[in-house]
Parts: C-alpha cells; structure tokens; sequence
C-alpha cells in the first residue's frame, strides 16, 4: 500500500534572498596549520576523544550555519539546494562527523516542518534554528532499521493530543537537541504496515515534557563518524499535545519521503567534498615522498591513482549536482535521480578513498599528523552512506520505476547542468512514485550526438546509447515479483546500471553546458572513460596515459593556483608546499 499523499506545502524560497555570510573556508583556516583550533591536527584529537571538535561548532555558530536550513521566506538562506551543498563543502572537506552533527541531522528535522507544518510550527521552528538551537529527528529504531513501516514508538489519542509510549534509537543529537521531530504509529491496530500507520509528531520544547514521562537515552559509540553524539529518546505515557502534529493524521510516511529526496541529494553531494580533502592531502604527500630518486609523482602507477580520483570526484559531483538542481527543475523525477545519486556517489566517493590509501600505505592508519585525514575520512564516508535510507533502499526506491520510463520524454534544458537561477523548491511538487517522464536520461541521445568526433565506433560515448536501449529492454521484461523487496541480485543491478548512465549524462551536460565547459581538452573523453572502467559494464575504451596527464594536470594547476578540485571551484586556505 503507498503511503498517502501530504498536503501540499508551500514554495521554500518566496522572498529575496538573504545577504551571504562570511566565507566558512576562511573562517576555518587553514587545516595543514598545527596551531590552527580547527586544523587537521585539531579534528584528529577530537575525533579520537569521539567528541563533537568544540572550535568547529563555535566557528558555525558565528557564521549561523543554521540559517542554511531556514527558507529565506522565514528568514533563512535556504535558496537552492545546489547552493547548500556548495557552501557546506569547507565542513565536510575536514569532517564529516561535524557536517551530519551540526547541521544535516537538522536539515533533514526541519524538511518535515517546511513540508507539512503549519504557520505557527515553520515559524517556531525557524526562530529556534536562527538562534542556534539543534533539532534532532526520530526515525530510526534499532529492531526495525530503515524500515519506517514496522516503526513501533507509539502515540494514542490522550487529554488534549497524544500519549507517547516506546523508544527511538541511534539518534543523532538525541542528548542535546532542543527539540525533536518523531515518527510515531498513530494506527489503531497492529495490522499489517501500511501508507497511513504513521504521523509526524514536532516536540518543540523536549525539556519541557514532564519528568518520569520523558528521558535522554545512552550514547551509542560508533567506529565511524565518531564526534557524533548518537543517543535515544524513551516515552513512558508522555503526554504531547494536539498541536504537535505535522500535516494530517497518518501522513507521516508520505511526508517523510518528500522530505528524504532532499536530504540524499544534499548529503550525496557534500559527502563529496570528503573526497576532495583527501585527494588534496595524497597530492601533497605524493609530492613530498621521494621513491627510487624520483617524487611519487613521478611514478606511473601513482599517476593513475590520483588521475581516476580526481575522475571519481567530478563524476561525482555531476551526478550529485544534477540531483539537486532537478528537485527543482523536474521534481517528478527528482526523487528518483536523489535515490540513484544517494546510493551511486558515496560508493565512488569511498572507492576512490581507498585508492587514495593505497598510495598512502601504512600512513593511511595513522590516527595523527597531515594525513591522517584520508583513513578518517574513509571511515566516516560509510557511516554517511548510510543514513536515513541506505544503498539498498535507495535502489528499491529507483527500481519499481525502470520498466514504465518513458523513451519519448523532452531531454532536459540546459538550465539542470548551468549555473542560471533556479525556481522556488516546491516540496508539495515531489512525488512519492516518479513520472514516467526522464529529462535526465532522455538528454543523453542529443548530448552524445553533439560530441566531436567523426563517428568511429570508439569515439567517446558510443557505447552509451546501446547500454541504454539494453537497459530499457531488460527493465521492461522485468517481472512484477523482482520489482520490489523480494528483487534478485539482477534486479538490483538494472538500479545500479540506471545510476551509472544518469551519472554519464550528468557529466555531459555540466561539461557542455556548466562549470565544466571550461576544462581542459580531453577532460570529459577522460570521464566517459573512467565511468566504462567503473560501471563494468559501459564499453569505453582502456585507460590512456594521454587521459591521465589531462587529469593530473589540471589537478597540479588547481593545487599551485589555491582552488579546490571541485567541479565548480572556490578558493581554499591551504598550501601544496609549506
């Protein structure tokens, strides 16, 4: 049974936007500096007392970072959602446990508000984040997982609203939060899961529920994403009143899947930036390490290492920001596309970390000193790809809707791949089960046509086409019984082949039409590539040296001229040589 449909909210963005804040790259300085409080050095410590770094939450609070969870109708700087993850790259770029702890774990509470709550809950909400309070969300419980259906926290009608009765485990910020957003069973039986079992409940004042009702679970400890503060939230009897629910009675799972295909595109994309920091710090160490008189550099296999890296990081980055420039552009398809990119991204982005610890050696389980930050970095990248909904229920998001795609649908503009201003973010527009429509896919044909070359069967791209006439034959012979949980190892790969040719046109377009078009000759032939030796099963061409100094030399060039080696680059405060 699908779960029903929210009421629909208004726009997100209805107001002009607020003035920008202070750079949070300068302000966290540089993180090769030892004296630096929210350096590397810093980071490691924390990190291994398993402790929130105190500096870096201090240097958010200045910068309120909370603002970029508020739409800017309410006050906030909640704009575009590509924007978001842009300006949350400094963060993630150094710690992954400071960008879910002090600010995604919030954003993916307050989606709920935006979507389904009324005036007096977005404005309270939005008041509470401007003035730095957290709010957690309570989904998860431990026998239950990502299962949102079989959640078993209760709440029963009671004097004046509800009674809460159970427990919520593995919540980030559960002993800090000022408030909680909490999916709870409101059915009256213990049926069957179903659409409507469920409902959204805001506790905007968690302080104020009454003693012996009420209590802050345990911290669990993690080997991952350690500065975390994951707890619980435990109700006995809790009273809460009326006004604490979110949209209407039973609409808690519809609201919360509008609200996820925002928050997998947002955490998909910063998750990238995990990547870059990392790909920085291998450099410079490559640079540095002097092997059979000749720097790592130099040497060809580690050439390679770095090239597909920076590779896995653009394409990475395509996909994630196509993602979420669709969730306004096409939000039929955008929860689709956020699905695919949640579950696709993470796994190159921890793919290429472990290359990148290869190159490392030994030094990638050093817990102290400049490169440290990779062997973090790679164990908090699979706690991140976790989440409110991981790999396999992304791909059981995407894969009921393969065989019904539509062949003939308008490929999509060039604004989904460009940098021009994009409409209001309307989460009343999401669905819950996609059109039928794919602007992203159907761009490929006339994206591919527009390639140089004269048409030989190699050239870059060719094989793309032909995967994607395989993939919607076998999507379309796919049996109703392998479209769902029950769906067989095959199955499942259709989900991952989708991804891999979503990503291809992403990196496409944003290299014909975005922040891309301005990179070196050969750089996106060299993506096209990468992405046939990753997928396993797009025909591309071998790997070259030719594709490899294309990378690396726009890599080095970035590195001496103070950028990222972002897709769309910014300024960074650090140095290749001290």
């Amino acid at each position: 049974m699908m779960p029903p449909t929210a009421p629909a909210p208004r726009s997100l963005t209805s107001s002009p936007a607020v003035p920008g804040p202070p750079s949070l790259e300068a302000l966290l300085g540089d993180p090769y500096d030892p004296r630096n409080p929210t350096g590397h050095d810093a980071f490691g410590v924390a990190d291994d007392r398993g402790e929130p770094l105190g500096a870096g939450e201090a240097v958010l609070d200045s910068w309120s970072a909370n603002a970029e969870y508020v739409p800017t109708a309410l006050g906030g700087r909640l704009d575009g959602v590509d924007e978001l993850v842009r300006r949350l790259r400094p963060v993630f770029r150094r710690d992954a446990g400071l960008g879910l702890g002090h600010g995604l774990t919030t954003l993916m509470a307050a989606l709920n508000v935006w979507a389904a709550g009324d005036e007096d809950q977005r404005a309270h909400t939005a008041k509470l984040l401007l003035t730095g309070e957290r709010i957690s969300v309570a989904y998860h419980e431990l026998a239950h997982g990502n299962d949102l259906t079989r959640n078993a926290l209760r709440a029963v009608p009671g004097p004046g609203g509800y009674l809460l009765n159970g427990r919520k485990q593995v919540i980030n910020n559960a002993g800090r939060a000022r408030a909680a957003v909490v999916f709870a069973r409101t059915a009256a039986t213990d049926g069957p899961p179903g659409g409507r079992d469920h409902s959204l409940l805001l506790l905007d004042e968690l302080d104020a529920l009454p003693a012996g009702r009420f209590s802050r679970l345990p911290r669990f400890r993690t080997s991952g994403l350690a500065g975390c503060r994951l707890g619980g939230l435990a109700f006995d009897d809790c009273p809460v009143p009326a006004a604490a629910l979110l949209g209407e009675t039973g609409a808690g799972s519809a609201v919360a899947l509008r609200s996820f295909q925002v928050s997998r595109a947002v955490t998909a994309g910063a998750g990238t930036s995990m990547l870059e920091g990392a790909l920085f710090a291998v450099l410079r160490f490559a640079g540095e390490r002097v092997l059979y008189g000749r720097p790592v550099t130099a040497l060809p296999h580690a050439r390679s290492l770095l090239a597909g890296a920076y590779a896995d990081l653009h394409i990475a980055q395509a996909f994630a920001r196509s993602a979420a420039r669709a969730l306004h552009l096409y939000p039929g398809a955008a929860g689709r596309y956020a699905a695919a990119a949640k579950y696709l991204v993470p796994l190159l982005v921890e793919d290429a970390l472990g290359d990148l610890a290869v190159l490392l050696g030994a030094r990638s389980y050093l817990r102290e000193g400049p490169y440290a930050v990779v062997g973090r970095h790679l164990r908090d990248i699979a706690g991140l790809s976790i989440g409110h909904a991981g790999g396999m229920a992304c791909r059981l998001t995407v894969l009921p809707e393969l065989p019904g795609l539509d062949p003939e649908t308008e490929p999509a503009g060039h604004l989904l791949f460009g940098s021009g201003p994009l409409p209001a973010l309307d989460l009343g527009a999401l669905r819950l089960r996609g059109t039928r429509a794919d602007p992203l896919l159907a761009s490929l044909p006339d994206e591919i046509a527009a390639l140089p070359g004269d048409g030989a069967p190699h050239r870059p791209g060719s094989g793309l086409l032909a995967e994607l006439g395989a993939l919607r034959s076998a999507a379309a012979a796919l049996p109703p019984g392998e479209r769902g949980v029950t769906a067989g190892h095959r199955a499942l790969r259709l989900a991952d082949r989708y991804a891999w040719l979503l990503a291809a046109a992403s990196c496409l377009g944003v290299y014909r039409h975005g922040p891309g078009r301005d990179a070196p000759d050969g750089m996106l032939g060299a993506l096209l590539q990468r992405i046939g030796q990753r997928s396993g099963r797009l025909p591309a061409t071998p790997a070259t040296a030719q594709s490899d100094e294309v990378l690396l030399a726009d890599l080095q060039s970035r590195a001496a001229a103070g950028t990222s080696f972002d897709l769309d680059p910014d300024h960074v405060s650090r140095q290749l040589v001290r």
